[in-house]
């Protein structure tokens, strides 16, 4: 995938089709992730990082780190309060409510695929 913007899509995973998705590619956008949320409608992918933390969280996450294709390397429960190990080949870090990932068939060796919902274009 090219230049990443913040944005929406869509998630496939082995058990699961069109898994609503918000982007966080921004610096801010990649600070903030699911901080001050009482929850997550999908997963957040969480581009250039192989790491993250849940301190300041409100609520128990899955985290799946994948490489740059895609393929998942790791996925884990965290509560709130721990961080994360490093994922030294990892690109992206995908994120849902704790439990959701395990229904969509991710662990290792699985391949996700992420469609980005398109920029509306400006009228002409």
């Amino acid at each position: 995938m090219g230049k990443w913007k913040d944005g929406t899509g869509t998630l496939a995973a082995p058990d699961a089709q069109d898994v609503s998705l918000e982007i966080a590619a921004s610096y801010r956008a990649r600070r903030r992730g699911l901080l001050g949320r009482d929850g997550v409608a999908g997963a957040m992918l969480i581009v250039r990082t192989n790491s993250v933390h849940t301190f300041g969280m409100r609520f128990p996450i899955d985290v799946a780190h994948l490489d740059r294709s895609f393929t998942v390397l790791s996925v884990v429960t965290m509560r709130p309060g721990r961080l994360g190990m490093l994922r030294p080949r990892g690109r992206h870090v995908l994120e849902a409510e704790a439990g959701a990932m395990a229904g969509w068939g991710l662990r290792p060796g699985a391949r996700v695929r992420v469609d980005v919902t398109a920029d509306p274009s400006p009228a002409a």
